[in-house]
């Protein structure tokens, strides 16, 4: 897709003196006494910034906090402590704004962060007026927020409308240009991981990936709805027995173009759901009534670790065992480890998948980590984002 990128903008110098408004997401974690618990958001976000002021901008910042409600600013919805981690981080002061709609007051060179956008009447319905008048508070509009870029919001989607310039930041454009890689221009062979509990929170991505993956790896309760679906026993595993017609219509697809999806020859199964369970391996058709199924065996694990290193782009979503217990991670420890030493281009999203990447510490060898998870699963669905949508209809209008 053709889009504005602001990198092009400030190396054209055509941001001095000019007013830009940012989209970032900076939705971090807080505890109970507004603490900040993780701030990797807000890190993500400092490139952008970093990048206006270096290029003479007059800067404005906003993101949304929690889920508050419209029309009333709460203490624990406010930005208060993103601005003081920013302050921290940007060594500079990071005024916060409220009511802010109206206008902004920020000279060139200037930084200012505005209070949680949802507070705003009309933000989560993308209110044309609320847009407009966004819109008239800057020159030139980047959405840098990947998190919500599958959301038509007045900041995500109607500002964009209505700015002089709309253009995507370098987070969101490294975002586009990794799915861009990893889906519309792909390395073959395509190797895609979908795992999850659930195939009906999956189904559209699995229904659509199916169309373009060479290699389609399920795992978690969504394997073993398709392992119900090959014919074998699952005994008491989480699973979806009414979805067994649309696993195998899934893997009738797959088949028909010459592709797969590998079902488990050996799991790792135990009689109850705990850290502390026995874990037994098995032959798949060897499962007892009493099992559930918590991990993929040995021989599945290094089967589907070879193919991925032969992979020419990998695609990542979910773990395939409950690899929160260390007698379930070996099978998502080996795919892991295989994207981590393959040559190909390899995309992961998603909180699970990521908190498997921080646990077997392979972050600095995965090609792209995501940094939206509902934006993540709606590309894999097939979907067109509202946020990308918009800054194309702009660039082809420039």
């Amino acid at each position: 897709m053709h889009f504005l990128r602001f990198s092009d903008l400030c190396a054209s110098d055509k941001v001095r003196g000019r007013r830009v408004f940012i989209r970032a997401d900076l939705n971090v974690p807080l505890d109970d006494d507004g603490n900040i618990t993780e701030d990797t958001r807000i890190r993500a976000s400092l490139p952008c910034i970093r990048m206006a002021l270096d290029a003479g901008a007059a800067v404005m910042v906003t993101s949304h906090l929690g889920r508050p409600a419209e029309g009333r600013l709460e203490p624990q919805d406010s930005l208060a402590p993103v601005a003081s981690r920013l302050s921290e981080l940007l060594e500079r002061d990071v005024p916060l704004r409220a009511n802010w709609v109206g206008g902004v007051s920020v000279q060139p060179g200037e930084l200012v962060l505005l209070e949680n956008c949802r507070v705003n009447v009309g933000e989560k319905k993308n209110d044309e007026s609320l847009s407009r008048a966004m819109a008239a508070l800057c020159d030139i509009f980047v959405n840098d927020a990947f998190g919500t870029a599958h959301r038509a919001e007045a900041t995500t989607y109607g500002i964009g409308q209505y700015a002089p310039i709309a253009c995507a930041g370098p987070l969101l454009a490294a975002e586009i240009d990794a799915l861009t890689q990893a889906l519309a221009q792909p390395a073959r062979p395509l190797a895609a991981i979908v795992a999850g509990s659930k195939v009906s929170t999956k189904l559209s991505i699995l229904q659509s990936l199916a169309g373009k993956v060479d290699q389609l790896i399920v795992g978690g309760g969504i394997a073993n709805t398709f392992m119900l679906a090959a014919g074998l026993p699952i005994g008491k595993s989480l699973a979806e027995p009414s979805l067994v017609e649309d696993a195998r219509a899934v893997m009738a697809s797959m088949k028909a173009r010459g592709a797969e999806v590998p079902i488990p020859s050996d799991v790792v199964t135990a009689k109850s759901f705990s850290a502390d369970a026995a874990a037994s391996t098995k032959r798949a058709q060897d499962v007892q009534e009493d099992d559930l199924i918590l991990d993929i065996g040995p021989e599945t694990a290094g089967r589907l670790a070879a193919q991925l290193k032969q992979a020419g782009t990998i695609v990542w979503n979910g773990p395939v065992g409950v690899f929160e217990f260390p007698a379930f991670e070996n099978g998502t420890r080996a795919l892991a480890q295989a994207i981590a030493e393959s040559n190909a281009f390899s995309i992961a999203g998603g909180g699970d998948t990521l908190a498997a990447i921080a646990k077997f510490g392979i972050e600095d060898r995965v090609g792209y980590i995501s940094t939206g998870g509902g934006a993540f699963l709606e590309v894999l669905e097939g979907r067109t984002l509202p946020a990308f949508e918009i800054l194309e209809k702009r660039a082809q209008e420039a």
